[in-house]
């Protein structure tokens, strides 16, 4: 994992004001006793705080594991004696610096509103509160593009850690269908007309908000709440790349999950899951039923998924590991070339030259014995 000094920037002081924001609101919650919406006040300000400190912290985390070149805009390629080397941000840092600051504003309305003691969400009841809310609703919009941007880039990019990869891509995709999850509670809900109603939106389904709510969360238990799968889906980005973390510190204990391809099996079959409940809980919330009340349809479907993710997660274990290849003796050796080896080489290389040049020798001298008898033969006759 990058050091945390690589990563985004813009999104790690975002994250650090965000920190600071929790601190405040936290103190709100013990000394504000101002309620909104059957809810502390504070309590809305908290809970984006800390949703935005794990969000941001993920974006900045999967923005420094991008090809550098990608990430800083850097271009690799050799350039003429002469020309200048391009120094613009690239598309991934540009794209990680609108998420922030699209943020920041969703954040500083959220806040004042609270501080004016009115609702930031939904808000139609005077032109200022309503152009405060489609100000966020339009930074929610940009906030949402700009995470679309990153999205794409990490299913370009070739990431050599393949389990982490997938992780990060299926998270990223599961989270922005959760974010999308937000615009449909932007819809008007039944008795409200846009132009008439004070409030136009609602988070629960079937019944009123600021009814009867699940402690902390604040989500409803007398009707649906698509707060639930907007939660859920959005947070998949911190919890798809904990799933390979889980699994790289097992490996040491459990030999088949040190296997790469292994890892790579259980990621995705842990992201289908996800999505899956995902989709679950959208559609629960959607027809109305509270998360602790589901039906028969509903245990159903969270039985099958449970028992295909089990079905998955088995095969992906059983599955043979990938064997290292092994090496025979009648290999050729290796083409290395060392010292030891020129040495043997040429050690090897004179004795074939004084070896052919002894044949040659060898081959030589009777030609020449016999010339030289065939001379004083000649001589002998003329002599005689």
């Amino acid at each position: 994992m990058p050091l945390w000094r690589s990563w985004h920037r813009p999104l790690v002081l975002f994250s650090a004001a965000m920190a600071a924001v929790t601190v405040v609101s936290a103190v709100g919650l013990l000394v504000d006793d101002r309620v909104m919406v059957g809810a502390p006040i504070w309590a809305k300000p908290f809970k984006f705080a800390v949703s935005f400190i794990a969000y941001g912290l993920s974006l900045a985390w999967m923005l420094s594991a991008l090809d550098h070149g990608r990430r800083a805009g850097a271009d690799a390629r050799p350039h003429p004696a002469g020309t200048k080397r391009p120094t613009g941000r690239g598309a991934a840092w540009w794209a990680g610096t609108v998420v922030a600051a699209a943020s920041l504003v969703e954040m500083l309305i959220i806040t004042g509103q609270v501080i004016r003691g009115k609702r930031s969400h939904f808000n139609y009841q005077t032109p200022f509160d309503e152009a405060l809310f489609d100000a966020m609703a339009v930074s929610v919009v940009v906030l949402w593009l700009g995470t679309v941007v990153i999205a794409v880039l990490l299913l370009r990019a070739r990431l050599a850690d393949r389990p982490s990869a997938w992780a990060m891509r299926c998270g990223i995709v599961i989270a922005l269908t959760g974010a999308a999850i937000g615009f449909l509670m932007t819809q008007p809900a039944p008795g409200q007309r846009r132009g008439e109603s004070p409030v136009v939106g609602a988070h629960s389904v079937g019944v009123a908000d600021g009814g009867p709510s699940m402690p902390l969360t604040g989500w409803s238990t007398t009707g649906g709440d698509l707060r639930i799968p907007h939660f859920f889906g959005m947070h998949a980005l911190q919890l798809l790349p904990l799933l390979v973390m889980a699994l790289m510190a097992l490996a040491p204990r459990f030999a088949r999950l040190a296997d790469a391809r292994t890892q790579l099996r259980l990621v995705v079959i842990g992201s289908g899951a996800y999505a899956a409940l995902f989709a679950l809980l959208t559609w629960q919330a959607l027809r109305g039923q509270p998360l602790l009340r589901p039906d028969g349809a509903t245990l159903t479907t969270a039985a099958l998924i449970t028992l295909a993710a089990a079905t998955g997660a088995w095969a992906a274990l059983r599955s043979p590991r990938r064997t290292p290849t092994t090496t025979s003796t009648t290999t050729a050796p290796p083409t290395v070339t060392t010292p030891q080896h020129k040495n043997e080489h040429k050690n090897e290389h004179e004795a074939a030259n004084k070896q052919e040049n002894a044949n040659e020798a060898a081959n030589e001298a009777p030609i020449t014995n016999t010339n030289e008898t065939t001379d004083k033969n000649q001589k002998a006759e003329a002599t005689a």
